[in-house]
C-alpha cells in the first residue's frame, strides 16, 4: 500500500449567528489522504495549504504503515493514524492506551457579549442538551451575564468562566468570585489573573470555594502548578503525546483536566481529541472542542453529541467521513 494522493482543503466555514456578530472565526485546513488500495485518511489542523508544501512531497509515494505519524504535524498524523486503524480494523483511540469511556463531555460556548445575548445562547445550550458553558468572561459584566444565564437555563446548566486573565488582579478576581458563589452554578474559574503568579492562584484557591483552573501546553509548567498546589483542574492543549503526559501529571496529583486540542475546531479534530480524552482517566470535565460552533458540519452529523458528550466512534480509524458536498461548499483553497 502506498499514498497515492494528498488534498489539503482550506475551509471558510462561518460561526453560527449570535458568535458571528462579534467573532469571525479562523480559516481550518484539513488533510485527505488516499492510498491506492482505497483508503482515506482525514486529518485537520489551523494553517495555509502551503505551509505544509514539505510534508506533502515526503509522504507522497510512501507506505503509511511505514511511516512513524507522531513525528509529523497533527493534521497528518491523524490521517495516517485513521488509514493505519481502517486497514487493522482498530479505532484511533487504541493507539493511545485503554478506553476508559465511552462518552466524552463537552461544553457549549460563547464569546464575550452582552449579558442577556449570553443567556439567549445558554438557554440554547439547555435546550440542545448540554449542561454546561464555556463563556469568555470579562469583569464589567460577569455577574450580570451569570445571574442572567441561571434565569435562562436554570439552576442545573453550570457555567465555566474563562476570562483569559482579564481579570487580572487578585483582588478583583477575589470580589468577583464572592459575588459569583451565591448563584451556585459557576462550576471554575479559568485563568482568572495574571498566569505568572503561581502565589496569587494559590491565595485566590484559598480566597474560594469556586474551583480553579490554569490552562497549559507544557509539562513543566503543569509540573510547577501542582507543586505550588495552586489549582483545582487543569485545562491541556497540545498534541496528543503531549496532552498524554501532562495528563499524566495531573492525574498523579488527583487532579482532573480537560482537553483543548482544536478549540474552535471543525470535526475532524474534534473526533481525534475525543479518541485521545477517550484514554484519560482524569479526563472527566467538559471538554472544549467545538465544531458545532459554525453553521455547517463537515461530517454530518457522524461525530455525535448526545446530552452535552460526544459519543466516542468505534468504527476503524477515525469512525468518521467527510461530507464532501460541504467541503466544496466552503473550500476557499
Amino acid at each position: 500500500m502506498i499514498i497515492s494522493k494528498i488534498e489539503l482543503y482550506e475551509l471558510a466555514i462561518p460561526p453560527i449567528p449570535a458568535v458571528a456578530r462579534y467573532r469571525p472565526l479562523y480559516n481550518n485546513l484539513v488533510c485527505r489522504i488516499e492510498t491506492d488500495e482505497g483508503l482515506v485518511g482525514i486529518g485537520e489542523k489551523q494553517g495555509r495549504p502551503d505551509s505544509y508544501d514539505s510534508e506533502v512531497d515526503d509522504l507522497t509515494g510512501k507506505d503509511p504503515l511505514s511511516v512513524d505519524p507522531f513525528t509529523l504535524p497533527v493534521i497528518f498524523a491523524c490521517a495516517l493514524l485513521d488509514i493505519v486503524g481502517q486497514a487493522k480494523g482498530i479505532p484511533i483511540h487504541r493507539f493511545f492506551g485503554e478506553k476508559v469511556r465511552d462518552r466524552v463531555p463537552v461544553s457549549y460556548w460563547s464569546c464575550p457579549m452582552e449579558p442577556h445575548e449570553t443567556a439567549a445562547e445558554a438557554a440554547s445550550g439547555a435546550r440542545l442538551g448540554f449542561t454546561n458553558h464555556k463563556l469568555k468572561a470579562r469583569p464589567w459584566n460577569i455577574v450580570d451575564t451569570v445571574r442572567q444565564m441561571k434565569d435562562a437555563a436554570g439552576s442545573e446548566y453550570t457555567v465555566g468562566v474563562d476570562p483569559n486573565m482579564q481579570f487580572k488582579y487578585l483582588h478583583v478576581a477575589t470580589r468577583l468570585a464572592e459575588e459569583l458563589e451565591p448563584f451556585g452554578t459557576v462550576e471554575n474559574f479559568e485563568n482568572p489573573i495574571l498566569k505568572h503568579h503561581l502565589d496569587w492562584f494559590r491565595l485566590l484557591r484559598e480566597k474560594t470555594s469556586i474551583p480553579i483552573a490554569m490552562h497549559f501546553h507544557d509539562t513543566q509548567d503543569v509540573f510547577a502548578a501542582v507543586k505550588v498546589e495552586c489549582c483545582d483542574q487543569f485545562n491541556l492543549s497540545g498534541a496528543p503525546q503531549l496532552v498524554k503526559k501532562t495528563a499524566a501529571i495531573a492525574e498523579a496529583a488527583d487532579i482532573p483536566i480537560w482537553a483543548q486540542m482544536g478549540g474552535l475546531c471543525l470535526g475532524v479534530l474534534a473526533a481525534y481529541s475525543v479518541h485521545v480524552q477517550a484514554t484519560i482517566p482524569n479526563a472527566i470535565l467538559p471538554c472544549d472542542e467545538l465544531p458545532f460552533i459554525r453553521e455547517a458540519d463537515i461530517l454530518s452529523g457522524a461525530l455525535v453529541v448526545d446530552k452535552g458528550h460526544f459519543i466516542v466512534p468505534e468504527g476503524p480509524g477515525l469512525g468518521v467521513e467527510l461530507d464532501m458536498r460541504v467541503m466544496e461548499k466552503y473550500r476557499i483553497a
